[in-house]
């Protein structure tokens, strides 16, 4: 276990994170900034912290997270769902309570092309009879 270093790759939307769990005392580093700095809303710092909530091991490791694209929602979802591919590289019995907890499924949600002739996905032009 000396100088162990667990990976996972989380996504949702267009967000992409990669996120390395070192054992530690439970600190969130997300681009080289704290979690309270990062990330505004209490509600996405709660999210990105269900995993470790769930196998308690908050106070078991550091992680360290490079995000990119996306905002923040996005982000808070990708950076959970590579934190819990990360806690079942570290340990495979972990694998049961995140399964049933939803949180090592890929979300597909995607947001929906632009049709010709219509002014977004589905919104069409105004309709005006005269």
């Amino acid at each position: 276990m000396a100088n162990a270093k667990y990976y996972g790759t989380g996504r949702r939307k267009k967000s992409i994170a990669r996120v390395y769990l070192v054992p530690g005392t439970g600190k969130i580093t997300i681009n080289k900034r704290d979690i309270d700095e990062y990330l505004g809303l209490e509600t996405l710092k709660v999210v990105v912290r269900q995993p470790l909530v769930a196998t308690s091991t908050s106070d078991k490791f550091d992680v360290l997270v490079n995000v990119h694209g996306g905002g923040y929602t996005g982000q808070a979802g990708a950076i959970r769902h590579g934190i819990s591919r990360a806690l079942l590289e570290a340990d495979p019995d972990y694998r049961p309570i995140l399964k049933s907890a939803g949180y090592l499924t890929r979300d597909p949600r995607m947001k929906e092309r632009k049709k010709y002739g219509l002014k977004a996905a589905r919104r069409a032009p105004q309709f005006s009879k005269r």
